[in-house]
């Protein structure tokens, strides 16, 4: 695990460990919980295929693993999953970038031996995690029945605390989970992870979309979301996205490295970045 956690901190916290096999905690009334498995199998692979009505998909799906985040009161969930993420990416359809070298890669040839590349595949996605509802109600016979209905977002003013989120506070759970991976043939990455951590205040994560194309272009699309911890109440989820990119010849114009080496930390290159779009947003509980 890339986590640490005191035992004191996490009794002082009211968090207990989920058990039976399962990575996570419930605490304060959310049940957290992350799972990492291994890339999808070719059987599996052919599957997702069909669901998605592509032949492509990125080199590593991780269609198993996901994190996911319930509240147990509300049945308020949020979790994030290569499929929906990859749903986005279908359902988005960017065109493709262009490349040079990409006429000896991820494209299909025409029969007259021209280069067509007729998708994506860059695998970027606008996808910002799932969201759903899921309540106990008594069915007649008295035993209890899951019901579950969609929450929606609403566009808001509020903005989720970054100085207070910087604050130091105990860490009760920290993971990172990667949902698929593509290294574009050694021409870059495209990398879609979610990373979490839980403090005795509230929980905090962040879904990364990650690209960089060597030489052409660098994208990143950033979804974060925070919660914190309230008594008697449903909680409040805000949702912040930015999507940020910019092209390797726009980045040397403002005086900045052309080498692609420079470029393989997003987090510390992101606000070279000019942003695309940006939005906050606050889930509705119905």
């Amino acid at each position: 695990m890339e986590w640490e956690s005191n035992e004191s901190e996490l009794k002082a916290a009211g968090a207990v460990a989920l058990g039976g096999g399962r990575v996570g905690f419930l605490v304060r009334g959310w049940e957290i919980e992350s799972r990492k498995r291994s890339i999808l199998t070719s059987s599996l692979l052919q599957e997702w295929e069909e669901k998605l009505q592509t032949t492509h998909l990125p080199e590593m799906v991780f269609g198993e693993s996901c994190l996911v985040l319930k509240h147990a009161s509300s049945g308020a969930k949020v979790h994030f999953n290569a499929f929906d993420a990859l749903c986005g990416w279908k359902e988005e359809a960017l065109p493709p970038v262009e490349v040079p070298a990409a006429a000896k890669w991820k494209f299909r040839s025409e029969s007259n031996d021209q280069v067509k590349l007729d998708y994506d595949y860059t695998f970027t996605t606008p996808y910002c995690g799932s969201a759903s509802v899921e309540k106990s109600d008594e069915s007649e016979s008295g035993a209890p029945e899951e019901r579950s209905c969609n929450p929606h977002w609403v566009d808001c003013q509020e903005k989720i605390d970054m100085v207070a989120l910087a604050s130091k506070e105990p860490i009760l759970f920290y993971d990172e989970v990667v949902l698929y991976e593509d290294e574009l043939a050694d021409n870059g990455v495209s990398l879609l992870t979610v990373k979490v951590r839980v403090m005795p205040s509230g929980w905090f994560l962040l879904l990364r979309f990650w690209l960089r194309v060597d030489g052409v272009l660098i994208r990143l699309r950033d979804t974060r979301m925070n919660c914190g911890f309230r008594e008697g109440t449903e909680p409040v989820i805000l949702r912040e996205s930015c999507w940020r990119e910019a092209t390797f010849k726009a980045l040397s114009s403002k005086g900045y490295p052309t080498d692609s080496a420079a470029y393989n930390d997003p987090g510390v290159i992101s606000e070279r970045l000019p942003i695309v779009m940006r939005k906050t947003q606050k889930l509705i509980i119905r």
